[in-house]
Formats: structure tokens, C-alpha cells, sequence
């Protein structure tokens, strides 16, 4: 192979591990967050810039370890249950990329978050320190021995945390540098939401997952009762939006109501038929879009709150 299609190769290998539509997940939480600290002051551009780069670092070196950590599974799944939203980012799988190089970029990347990190408890706000190990901890770990979260049906409970109060308060506390428990509220929802993102996308991974050993909740409940499970799931981020305007978020917060619709397109084809909703019905980007549209329905209604 030549030079140049190692490196096109490399970058390549390196734009999937990168995988904006999933990197949307750490996005979402980083506006919330932002339209949060925005309405009640004055943002500071450079460390929301420094935030983004941290948290684009780390999401892209988790799913560069996740590769490496699921190489095993992520070969088991069968080419008509790959999707664009799960069975891994396959960067090893399919050959764009050695181990060794794969190896290396995750390193790159969790050096990178950690220096932005670093940046920013030491010159702008010490008191996220916790939150970010916290982060670090659930990102690298979700995969990796010796606690596989994702192995040991915690996986979504991490991806809750994460992409809920965790990044979303983080973001917060780096512009106001203080606390306030509305933003953890708004971000509980948020959080949910996004879990169920993952949770919609282990169906398609089911049977990989089991015969591997990866025990998530999926694999735990059967696809039946999963799907109902996901009802749950979105019926819980609803009812905390519904309530939220009896805490002192203004009731424009209810600017995000419209992220009930994708759900229920995706519950229709769950509750029907879960062993097939993949591959019949787009359940997959209209959770994504649930999420979505929470983040910037919410966002939008703080700002104009």
C-alpha cells in the first residue's frame, strides 16, 4: 500500500472514530448547558471553545478504545443488522485501521481532553475536577477491563450520567462558575433521552452481544421486554420536562415537548415487532432526533424565558 492511502486510510479511519452523528449526543448537552449559563449572563467564547474540544476529544477516544476493547463482538454482528448507529465504529474490523493505529489515536485523544481538562480546573473553574474524572472514568471504562460496564448491564445507566447532568452541568459550571440544581433538573431528561439512544441502538447488536458475553440491559431483558423498557424510558424524560416549570425554570422550557414525536414513532415500531423495528422503520435516527430536539427545544425556550 502506498503512503498516500495509509494516510487516507488514517484519516478516514480517524473521521468514523470522530462520528459526528454520535458526537451530536455530547453536543446536545454542551448547548443545553451553554443556553442554560447563557440566561443568566454574559459567555466566555474561549472556554466554551476549550469545553467543546475537551469533550470532542474524549468522545471520539472512547469510541477509539470501544473499538479496540469490542473488536470480538463488533465481528459477530452480520452484515444485515449493521446499521449506521451501532455494531461499533468497525474502523479495526473492516481494515482502515491497524490495531496499533487505532491504539494510538485513542492515546492522542485522551491526552488531548486531559491537557483541555486540565486547562480548565487549573485556570478557570477547579471545582469541575470531579466531574471530569468521573467522565474519564465512564468513558474509557464503558469498554475496557477490568469493570466493562457495557458488559455488566451498566452501560446505559453511564450514558445517563454522561451525557445528562455530567456534561451538561460541567458546561454550566465553566461559564457561571457555580452550581444550580434547575440545570442538573433540565439535565436529567436530557440524560434519559440520550440513554434511550443507546438503548435503541443494542437491539440491532442483540445477538453479536449475547453470544460474546456483552450482558447490556438489551441482552438482559430480550428485545420484547427492552422495547418496553424504552417506553419507560421516554415516558420518565417527559413527565420530568412536564414538571419542570414547578422548579424556577421559566414554562418556555416547554419549547422541548416536541421531542415526545420521534418517540413515539419509535415505540410504535418497538411495541410491534422489536426482534425487526430496525430494520422496517427508521427507530434509530428518530431517537437521535428525540434527543435533539429536546436540547434545542429547551435551550431556546431558556434563552427566550
Amino acid at each position: 500500500m502506498s503512503q498516500n492511502n495509509q494516510q487516507t486510510d488514517l484519516w478516514r479511519g480517524f473521521w468514523r472514530l470522530a462520528d459526528p452523528k454520535i458526537t451530536l449526543a455530547s453536543m446536545a448537552a454542551i448547548f443545553l448547558g451553554t443556553c442554560t449559563a447563557a440566561a443568566r449572563g454574559p459567555l466566555d467564547w474561549g472556554w466554551l471553545a476549550v469545553t467543546v474540544f475537551a469533550y470532542f476529544c474524549i468522545e471520539a477516544a472512547k469510541n477509539a478504545s470501544g473499538d479496540i476493547f469490542d473488536y470480538v463482538t463488533d465481528q459477530r454482528v452480520p452484515e444485515e443488522d449493521r446499521t449506521p448507529f451501532s455494531g461499533g465504529k468497525r474502523v479495526m474490523v473492516e481494515g482502515i485501521l491497524t490495531r496499533n493505529q487505532t491504539i494510538a489515536i485513542a492515546v492522542v485523544l485522551y491526552l488531548l481532553a486531559f491537557v483541555a481538562g486540565a486547562a480548565i480546573v487549573f485556570l478557570r473553574e477547579p471545582a469541575v475536577f470531579w466531574l471530569g474524572l468521573v467522565g474519564a472514568f465512564l468513558a474509557f471504562f464503558y469498554n475496557a477491563p477490568p469493570f466493562r460496564l457495557a458488559y455488566h448491564g451498566l452501560g446505559e445507566i453511564a450514558c445517563a450520567i454522561s451525557y445528562g447532568p455530567l456534561i451538561t452541568v460541567s458546561t454550566y459550571m465553566i461559564q457561571r462558575q457555580s452550581l444550580s440544581w434547575e440545570v442538573v433538573l433540565l439535565a436529567l431528561p436530557l440524560g434519559l433521552l440520550i440513554a434511550n439512544f443507546l438503548w435503541v441502538n443494542e437491539f440491532p447488536d442483540y445477538e453479536a452481544d449475547r453470544a460474546t458475553g456483552k450482558k447490556n440491559m438489551v441482552v438482559r431483558l430480550g428485545r420484547r421486554r427492552a422495547g418496553r423498557v424504552y417506553v419507560a424510558i421516554h415516558a420518565a424524560a417527559i413527565l420530568i420536562l412536564l414538571l419542570l416549570p414547578l422548579t424556577d425554570l421559566p414554562l418556555t422550557v416547554w419549547l422541548a415537548v416536541p421531542a415526545v414525536g420521534p418517540g413515539l414513532y419509535a415505540m410504535r415500531y418497538l411495541l410491534a415487532n422489536p426482534e425487526q423495528a430496525y430494520k422496517v422503520a427508521p427507530v434509530q435516527p428518530m431517537t437521535l432526533v428525540s434527543f435533539l430536539l429536546f436540547a434545542l427545544g429547551g435551550g431556546i425556550g431558556l434563552l427566550l424565558g
